[in-house]
């Protein structure tokens, strides 16, 4: 992948040229599924990343596919087509590449033939259902963007029973420590023994966000799974598997070009369920 120019860098294209071409190093590091663009940005500034030979230390670099590219001594290749992944999360796992208190993570539980993938969003630790994985830092980023606007639809437990005043005020939109929650759809669905199910849809998804907004309206949520995220949807995918779609649907649902790319499907991985952890429901 050939260098462009740099905007700090001192080498590179034709230092006459006012333009320049290419993208950042960051940006195609991660169209590569070496690492989210941060992360790219974090190799770069400790030594491990050089083009055409000569170690980079800033990512304030344009580069282009004649570039010769090198991570931990590694060529960098040509990036593969955009892809996604359904994964059936379980409660338990962390959905993080690396965790502080030495958890395990999702990606500690995928399958071992499957590239280098980030999550699109989270779910949190004791939350279950559908993570939606990707090799695609660009993809990743559009799909987790407000504005995107697709919905997001969950099956909420809760301790209890909650009168339809008090879920109105989800709806209306609702305030938590100063943090504002735009209007969730909301149906009360069955109760069961001393619990309650509610079918719970939003467009944010923000930090523990349903979590939070149920105990500011009295209630508690001991099990949360989500069951679509946009035209997504989890059905039957059994928890630890994994599914790729197709590249017709993620060309369709992305609105990319339908230029021939090769169709890679992956049949769904089960995976017994993490042992330990902490599981709700």
């Amino acid at each position: 992948m050939p260098l462009a120019r740099a905007d700090q860098s001192g080498y590179g294209a034709d230092m006459t040229d006012t333009s320049p071409t290419g993208d950042r190093i960051a940006k195609v590091l991660s169209r590569a599924g070496i690492a989210s663009r941060r992360d790219a940005e974090r190799m770069i500034t400790e030594g491990r990343v050089s083009v055409n030979g000569k170690t980079i230390q800033s990512p304030a670099l344009n580069v282009t596919a004649a570039d010769k590219i090198v991570v931990d001594g590694k060529l960098v290749g040509e990036p593969d087509p955009p892809r996604i992944w359904l994964y059936h999360k379980p409660a338990g796992l962390v959905t993080t590449e690396r965790d502080e208190k030495d958890r395990e993570t999702v990606f500690d539980a995928l399958p071992d033939d499957m590239p280098r993938v980030m999550s699109v969003g989270r779910l949190d630790l004791n939350s279950e259902g559908l993570l939606l994985l990707t090799n695609d830092g660009g993809v990743k980023r559009r799909l987790e963007l407000p504005s995107t606007g697709w919905l997001r639809r969950y099956r909420v437990r809760i301790n209890g029973s909650v009168s339809e005043a008090r879920l109105d005020q989800l709806r209306a939109g609702i305030e938590v420590d100063g943090v504002r929650y735009q209007p969730m759809i909301v149906t009360f669905d069955r109760q069961q023994g001393a619990n309650a199910w509610l079918t719970v849809s939003l467009r944010e998804g923000k930090n523990r966000e349903i979590r939070r907004a149920m105990e500011a309206i009295g209630v508690t949520v001991n099990r949360l799974i989500r069951v679509s995220y946009g035209p997504f949807q989890l059905g039957n995918l059994a928890p630890g598997a994994v599914e790729e779609l197709k590249q017709r649907v993620v060309r369709d649902q992305l609105g990319l070009s339908d230029k021939p790319t090769p169709t890679r499907v992956r049949k769904p991985v089960k995976r017994p369920a993490p042992k330990g952890g902490n599981r709700t429901g």
